[in-house]
């Protein structure tokens, strides 16, 4: 019976098996529909039929926004990994490496510098998969840095923001990258440039608290969770139903936090047309297709200088 069952069974198993990649299919959160992966990704991440917002990483999120689907990465300050030696059920320069694994980044923010419509725009990205896109010391720094090129570039900055708030891991720390940004911010606007924030599912948190709401123009993807505290927090707080849709883009938008709300195929149009009004810009035709690179803390090659792809930072 052992043999029968350790040895023939697993055999048999072996040779009916199927080899299938795991993400194949993606099953829809609103309608329970089964999509072809390949079908979804050629979408932007939208369910077909639905339409149905899904998550986007920050690679594939900068190739939907630049001309050619090309940039520059910009090289971001180093940080200490593990400033507070913190540790709860795991280790958190552990919990770091997992994530570096997984999404091929450094931390949860990147930043491009790029052609968009032929204007350059700095465009920072929070990637969701990175430890809920929280904001730690090296995700402020790389806002702050995006914000300070765009200042020496004399561009628009837009940053896609998708977090569940400030990075426990580093305590008061993560806490200073609220002001930290916020004066960034105020940077930016000094130099007259335009700030512009998307606002994706789910932005929340800290992030709320600080650089995600300032921007001149607020945009949101249908269907975003945008809000500080949880809804069953405030419930609990005022004891009182929360409305239907509460802290949904489109509630906030009838509510006046957010001025529009734009399906993710016209984020590209959309962002283009408002930073030509916000610079006065005319319209410019779209440079030749351009290879990345990273772009140094001083300088940035122009984008049809580039010869060939360079390692991301």
């Amino acid at each position: 019976m052992n043999w029968l069952t350790n040895v023939v069974r697993p055999k048999i198993r072996s040779i009916l098996k199927r080899e299938t990649p795991e993400n194949l299919w993606i099953k829809c959160p609103d309608t329970g529909q089964l999509v072809f992966y390949k079908d979804v990704e050629s979408n932007q991440f939208v369910i077909p039929g639905s339409n149905y917002h899904m998550r986007m990483g920050a690679a594939a999120r900068l190739k939907s926004v630049f001309d050619n689907e090309t940039w520059y990465d910009v090289a971001l300050p180093e940080v200490t990994a593990d400033p507070l030696k913190f540790r709860d059920e795991r280790r958190y320069v552990d919990r770091i490496k997992d994530a570096r694994a997984k999404t091929g980044l450094n931390d949860s923010v990147k930043v491009g510098f790029g052609k968009l419509e032929g204007a350059g725009v700095v465009v920072a990205v929070q990637d969701f998969d990175f430890m809920g896109g929280s904001l730690g010391m090296a995700a402020g720094e790389a806002i702050v840095r995006g914000l300070e090129l765009a200042v020496e570039k004399q561009c628009p900055f837009i940053v896609f923001a998708a977090s569940g708030g400030a990075r426990m891991q580093e305590g008061i720390l993560s806490l200073m990258q609220l002001p930290r940004t916020t004066v960034a911010v105020q940077m930016l606007r000094e130099a007259n440039q335009p700030y512009i924030v998307v606002l994706t599912n789910p932005t929340t948190g800290g992030v709320t608290a600080s650089y995600a709401m300032l921007g001149d123009i607020q945009i949101a993807e249908p269907g975003a969770l945008i809000g500080f505290a949880g809804a069953r927090v405030i419930e609990q707080t005022i004891r009182e139903k929360l409305p239907e849709g509460f802290q949904r883009a489109e509630y906030l938008k009838d509510h006046g936090m957010v001025d529009m709300v734009v399906h993710r195929h016209q984020i590209r149009p959309t962002l283009a047309r408002l930073c030509r009004l916000l610079t006065k810009a005319p319209a410019i035709e779209v440079a030749p297709k351009a290879s990345s690179a990273t772009v140094g803390a001083a300088e940035t090659m122009p984008a049809a200088e580039a010869a060939a792809p360079a390692p991301t930072a």
